[in-house]
């Protein structure tokens, strides 16, 4: 469980109806806090490193650009409850998810084990599909932004990147960002779509089974020359999803499989999966598959 830190001078004790309980962190779009809302139920919220204050366009493109996130609810992603970005604190509020990042547990505890790493893949596939369903893209998927709680993995921040770039202009891939997890287009900064998160899906999952980034940890340059360039070790997954993974780690967009398509090859009835992974998780997976809608998940 990822425990919140005291509040350091300067940090605000309430942010709009929040109260604003303890400290979690900082991460590159700005500090996360742990708070309440007026029900007293806990919620993460996101400081944001954003000034928009007297510029209606820009809070009108970063609330546009989160209105289709905003419907993804369960479905393996922690929900986005509400975003201020009227004064000169702009935040988001999302659903707080009591558990390490996948970042934390594998740097803490090493490398996942098999059956983690099948849970992951179905649970991140089933977040990014949904997304997508909704015309999203999360733009930054990483480890960082896997949470594991009790109802199984939940991803983060999606469409938080987008909502930024739609605010400031800048193209998603932006420079100083290592880019561990990124597909080659967001290097390029061409063509970027829900294919580039597939290729950080299939990233994650290698980070998950090695305990190590795909491409390596050193200098950008070297990272970004063997993403564009080279096929990292796959041996390390669950043979059954190594040709899933390496299709989605295709270097052109067009030749990765849609989230959907994973889920489809994923949970595949002649394979072995469906039968190892939570049967509410096996329907999801299979409706986002086939393009239908997906019953709602109950709400926690």
């Amino acid at each position: 469980m990822a425990e919140a830190l005291p509040l350091q001078p300067g940090d605000p004790s309430r942010l709009g109806e929040y109260e604003i309980t303890g400290r979690l962190g900082v991460g590159e779009h700005g500090a996360v806090f742990l708070g309440r809302d007026p029900s007293g139920r806990t919620v993460a919220i996101k400081l944001l490193h954003l000034r928009v204050s007297g510029e209606p366009a820009a809070r009108a493109r970063f609330t546009g650009a989160l209105a289709a996130v905003r419907k993804v609810s369960g479905f393996c992603t922690a929900a986005v409850l509400d975003a201020d970005v009227e004064g000169d604190r702009p935040y988001v509020v999302g659903e707080w998810v009591d558990g390490p990042s996948l970042l934390q547990l594998v740097a803490d505890e090493g490398p996942r084990g098999a059956a983690v790493v099948e849970r992951l893949a179905v649970g991140t596939a089933v977040a990014l599909a949904a997304v997508h369903r909704a015309g999203a893209v999360h733009h930054d998927f990483e480890p960082g932004d896997v949470l594991l709680g009790r109802k199984g993995p939940q991803v983060t921040d999606a469409g938080l990147a987008g909502a930024l770039d739609a605010v400031n202009a800048a193209p998603t891939g932006r420079a100083g960002e290592h880019p561990s997890y990124k597909a080659p287009e967001q290097l390029s900064g061409v063509d970027i779509g829900p294919a580039a998160d597939v290729f950080a899906w299939a990233a994650t999952l290698l980070y998950a089974a090695t305990g190590r980034p795909p491409f390596g940890d050193d200098a950008p340059s070297e990272v970004m020359q063997r993403i564009m360039y080279d096929d990292p070790d796959i041996t390390a997954l669950p043979f059954y999803l190594r040709g899933i993974v390496a299709d989605a780690l295709a270097k052109e967009p067009a030749k990765r499989p849609t989230a959907a398509a994973l889920l489809g090859r994923l949970l595949d009835g002649s394979g072995p999966l469906a039968d190892r992974i939570p049967e509410s998780l096996v329907a999801e997976g299979r409706a986002l598959a086939g393009g239908s809608e997906p019953s709602a998940p109950a709400p926690a």
